[in-house]
């Protein structure tokens, strides 16, 4: 073999070589590039991952929740201060002999009430019971104007009207569930009221047909209500046993 086929051949072998190495590196490159890819898609992928859990918690509490203000019974929901009436409330109303309206689902224990308080020799009168909202925003204004005529502010009167008379949306009134009742031989709305024969007999038998004493006398931080002996609101006979067993109000039972 000649000299310059030996040159030949190794030059051939040589460039072969080298062919090689710059095809290795290349697809090394590849390689590194794609596992690059694949790394930052995984990790995407956990992020969105864990958003999605982080947010449906929230999601399910909040419909846990209003599940649960939706499964409130009727004769238990709650009006305070704190608590307006439900949006959107409605009620079908039946009138009382006297003028008076209630929700027609606790009429007939409350016609079985007055019925027994008169049959025990007492008087009754239901001198307030379903309100609408306009009817309590006008109570609301001639008790601001009352304050006002004595010296206070607008915003000072609405302070002290609001002890005496519930704002418009959060008074138990209108949710037609709430009595005011006082004996025939005195009826005025005052701490006297609870001295009455039809007081002591309501206040001892209200329980028996659904109905409590709404605003107690040791329970006015809790209600925030002053103490009302006239004002009897329905839960229904077997809250109406248990709260007066335990000697507790709306608020405290709705959280046992």
């Amino acid at each position: 073999m000649s000299e310059n086929n030996i040159s030949g051949d190794f030059m051939t072998k040589k460039r072969v070589r080298e062919i090689i190495i710059i095809v290795s590196i290349a697809l090394a490159v590849v390689l590194i590039i794609a596992a690059a890819s694949i790394s930052v898609n995984s990790l995407k992928k956990e992020n969105e991952s864990t958003d999605i859990q982080t947010t449906e918690p929230v999601s399910n509490s909040e419909s846990s929740t209003k599940e649960e203000s939706a499964a409130i019974p009727w004769n238990l929901v709650l009006v305070n201060p704190d608590t307006p009436l439900p949006e959107n409330y409605e009620i079908n109303v039946k009138q009382l002999d006297n003028g008076q309206a209630v929700d027609e689902r606790c009429y007939d224990d409350l016609q079985n009430m007055m019925n027994d308080c008169r049959r025990a020799g007492l008087r009754p009168v239901i001198c307030s019971s379903y309100r609408t909202q306009e009817k309590q925003q006008m109570l609301f204004d001639n008790q601001v104007e009352k304050w006002k005529n004595q010296g206070y502010s607008e915003d000072e009167a609405k302070i002290q009207a609001g002890k005496l008379v519930a704002v418009p949306g959060t008074s138990e009134h209108q949710l037609g569930l709430a009595l005011d009742i006082v004996d025939i031989s005195y009826q005025l709305l005052e701490e006297e009221q609870e001295n009455t024969p039809t007081q002591k007999w309501l206040l001892e038998n209200s329980w028996k047909y659904g109905f409590i004493l709404r605003y107690p006398k040791d329970k006015t931080d809790i209600t925030k209500i002053s103490y009302e002996p006239w004002h009897y609101r329905y839960v229904g006979k077997k809250a109406a046993k248990e709260i007066f067993d335990a000697k507790i109000c709306l608020e405290e039972y709705l959280k046992k």
